[in-house]
């Protein structure tokens, strides 16, 4: 095709393309004490002192364990195709290892039916950071043992759900489960450690391969096995050699650390390189990267904001504004010679620049890097300072703007040859935001969180129309004076 016969962005999207929307256990589900279900580390962190914004814990969440069917309700009349939520390993199994809790398992089979009945689709996520405690009390993800109580986990959830569920995600961002919970301590179990993060992130890796395996050996093979990244999307802050070497640096510590072994067989080069003073990497064994290397039936995605680096002035001070949370300790193993920068223009509650070019730019990365390998964006959206109206609607024309950009941006990496398959909006609904409590506010559905009171915005309005439509409806314009 000549250059001038580039196709032009089209106007929908694919009749199959997937329109849903994302949550995850310990955010929404609440009740944590009942049905044999047992601390996660997230349990302990947020009723750890000084941990969490307000103290806020995910005791009561919004009460999703009770409410699921409104929930479900809820997402069919918004006119959702599609649902990715997580599973609760300690409902699933208290205590990381031994024979499931068939009450636990139960409330996932209940909300699987749930969904099915009102024509939505389910994905299914089998890690989103909520560790049994006595799993961390053992030595948690830096220990090797970890990986394979994982794999144990997935095949009982795999042989309970497989024949209803057939999409799933066997890991929600391992970066952050690896660098957020034991190199800044931002993140549950909150240590800081750089070469336990290296090697939590290994054994992170270890777990997705086993844990494939596993799922597969006790499901249809029909069903679709990938997992979820959130690769930076590192700009270098100029093009000197310094700042891309700052870049490169920082891509391997955010993606090619996950995305090497588990696309390609091999950790990158400049990753051991750069981390030698760090570990010898000797935890790695005979045979572990070709259990990593698994085949994939999809690999998911998730993008917020792009990172800007440079490398450090040796003389500057202050805080590491890299949009992970304040904490002395960086995560991010190795790498004190990088800076970080925040881009000019609009940005989020979360302090996180507005960039639809980010989303493009890493879609379209893994069409190179993985041709052939279906897409999915498995988590985009933003926090704003979202109130009700006298009327007691709730406003958000920062997110309509903010989710009509972004999906434009996927609708124009399709356009380029992209195969996208399916964007799931985080968050269905208010929620738990992890250290900042629930001090941010990602849904497309307003929580009162005193009487439990849902509200669709009217971004939730807008996506809905999007779903059904399969097309974006006009937006009006923010006012930014407002």
């Amino acid at each position: 095709m000549p250059e001038s016969a580039t196709p032009v962005t089209p106007v929908t999207f694919p009749a199959s393309f997937l329109w849903g929307a994302a949550t995850s256990a310990y955010q929404i589900e609440g009740a944590v004490r009942e049905d044999g279900r047992t601390p996660s580390i997230w349990d302990t962190f947020s009723h750890t002192p000084g941990k969490t914004a307000g103290g806020d814990t995910g005791d009561i969440a919004v009460d999703h364990y009770h409410r699921y069917r409104d929930d479900v309700a809820l997402m069919a009349e918004l006119g959702l195709g599609a649902y990715r939520f997580s599973i609760s390993w300690p409902r699933v199994q208290p205590t990381g290892r031994g024979p499931a809790v068939q009450r636990g398992l139960d409330f996932y089979r209940r909300l699987v039916d749930e969904l099915l009945a009102a024509g939505i689709k389910p994905a299914v996520t089998l890690y989103h950071w909520d560790l049994p405690q006595e799993l961390e009390d053992a030595g948690g993800w830096p220990a090797r043992d970890t990986a394979y109580r994982f794999a144990e986990y997935a095949g009982i959830v795999g042989e309970a759900l497989g024949d209803r569920v057939e999409q799933w995600i066997t890991l929600n961002e391992p970066w952050c489960a690896a660098f957020l919970g034991y190199a800044s301590g931002v993140h549950a179990p909150g240590r800081t450690d750089p070469a336990a993060a290296l090697r939590a992130a290994h054994h992170l890796n270890l777990a997705h391969g086993l844990g494939s395996v596993a799922l597969r050996s006790v499901m249809p093979s029909r069903n679709s096995v990938a997992l979820s990244l959130n690769t930076s999307v590192v700009r270098p802050l100029t093009q000197s050699p310094a700042d891309r070497a700052a870049a490169t640096k920082i891509d391997d510590l955010s993606g090619g650390i996950f995305h090497g072994p588990i696309l390609r067989g091999a950790y990158p080069a400049t990753l051991l390189e750069a981390t030698a003073r760090v570990t010898d990497w000797s935890f790695v064994q005979d045979g572990d990267l070709d259990a990593i290397h698994q085949p994939l039936d999809a690999l998911c995605l998730n993008y917020y904001t792009p990172t800007v680096v440079s490398a450090a002035d040796p003389d500057a001070a202050g805080p590491r504004a890299d949009g992970h949370g304040a904490s002395a300790h960086s995560p991010w193993p190795a790498a004190d010679d990088v800076a970080f920068h925040q881009p000019p223009g609009e940005r989020t509650e979360m302090g996180w620049s507005v960039d639809p070019t980010g989303l493009y730019d890493l879609i379209t990365r893994y069409t190179r890097e993985a041709p052939g390998l279906p897409l999915y964006v498995s988590e985009n959206g933003a926090a704003y300072d979202d109130k009700p109206e006298p009327d007691g609607s709730v406003q958000d024309p920062e997110r309509v703007a903010y989710l009509h950009g972004h999906l434009a941006a996927v609708r124009r990496a399709i356009a380029d040859g992209a195969d996208v398959r399916g964007y799931y909006l985080w968050s269905l609904l208010d929620n738990f935001e992890w250290a900042y409590g629930y001090e941010k506010r990602f849904g497309a559905v307003y929580v009162d969180y005193a009487s439990q009171e849902r509200t669709p915005k009217a971004s939730a309005l807008w996506y809905g129309r999007a779903a059904r439509t399969g097309t974006l409806p006009p937006v009006e314009p923010v006012d930014s004076a407002e």
